[in-house]
């Protein structure tokens, strides 16, 4: 069975302005997550009803290979080249899946 390798990542906008380009940016790189990532098996961005310049993706891989196809993948580093021009912040937390409901288990 495979578990899955997952992180969750919390990227906090410079200002509304700023929120605005990140959401097209990440939209641009949706697509090409859908298109040619068939080991990406969830990636959801979510924004956060009270914080306005903070969005939360979810990310879920088939294995660590997954991953690691995932950043090597053109649009994934564009993603990765001009997201700080957007943001004041950006934590990270890597996860294992372990149990529970969905592609993973």
């Amino acid at each position: 069975m495979s578990r899955g390798f997952g992180l969750v990542v919390r990227f906090t906008a410079r200002d509304l302005d700023a929120v605005r380009g990140f959401d097209d940016l990440v939209r641009r790189t949706v697509t090409g997550i859908r298109e040619r990532e068939p080991g990406t098996l969830a990636y959801v961005v979510h924004s956060v009803p009270e914080e306005p310049l903070v969005r939360v993706f979810y990310e879920l891989y088939a294995d660590r290979d997954a991953f690691e196809a995932h950043e090597q993948q053109p649009h994934t580093k564009v993603f990765l080249e001009e997201r700080h021009q957007y943001l004041a912040a950006t934590e990270v937390t890597f996860l294992n899946a372990e149990f529970g409901k969905g592609p993973a288990q």
